[in-house]
């Protein structure tokens, strides 16, 4: 270590109060986090592109600073899914920091990346709270028995009014409206359904009235319509 001529002539000044890092909350203990290796939790991270056209959402399960868990879902590009599957495999048996400095591939993954890692570094995490963590695989939950995204599509002009494409619980099919051609409620498939019985050998058919539900006053509808075609 190189000190500077002004620094070598100055006279030692001694350290007197020990100011420790503030502890921050991990997985129902308090740790004031020295090295990589004193952050632990689940969290998540929003990150975007330079020029917008895309948006991720990366969940992370660290324990002791080794990523064990990824998931990256990502909406608005097609090049990003690409992107997310090269993510999931390179993420995994990572330390924090060295996910930080890694190229996942896609602009909207590092920012997410970055987010993240800016959150549980301060103790802000899903976890923060809960003995022990979460278990690994438990960011499979947010994506519900389907094991699909929660993803809302929706388009609306005002010549023509809203259109509901896809909501949480599916691909929307039909739109409710009643005698004023308001929108009170819509038809869905859950698509996650939809492809569980039809791997057990149901007939498509048959297993796309089954994965159909409704929300709303759907039944009331004095018309509806396809948003697709109509």
């Amino acid at each position: 270590m190189i000190y500077s001529q002004e620094v070598q002539h100055m006279c030692v000044v001694k350290k007197g109060a020990k100011h420790q890092s503030a502890p921050i909350p991990e997985e129902g203990k308090w740790v004031r986090a020295k090295e990589i290796t004193d952050i632990s939790g689940l969290t998540h991270g929003i990150g975007w592109c330079a020029p917008q056209q895309g948006g991720c959402k990366l969940t992370l399960n660290i324990k002791e600073g080794i990523i064990q868990e990824a998931l990256v879902e990502t909406i608005g590009c097609s090049g990003m899914t690409h992107s997310a599957a090269m993510a999931s495999e390179i993420l995994p048996g990572k330390t924090l920091l060295e996910a930080l400095n890694t190229d996942l591939v896609c602009d909207a993954i590092n920012t997410a990346m970055r987010e993240l890692f800016l959150q549980i570094v301060y103790g802000r995490s899903q976890s923060a709270f809960s003995e022990g963590g979460l278990v690994i695989g438990a960011s499979l939950e947010d994506l519900g028995k389907g094991l699909r995204s929660q993803v809302g599509t929706m388009f609306g002009t005002l010549a023509k009014g809203a259109r509901y494409l896809e909501m949480a619980e599916g691909y929307c099919t039909r739109i409710a409206l009643d005698a004023d051609s308001q929108i009170i409620g819509y038809e869905f498939v859950n698509l996650g359904k939809f492809m569980d019985m039809v791997k057990k050998g149901i007939d498509a058919n048959e297993a796309l009235e089954k994965a159909k539900g409704s929300y709303g006053r759907f039944k009331e509808a004095v018309k509806y319509i396809d948003p697709r075609n109509e």
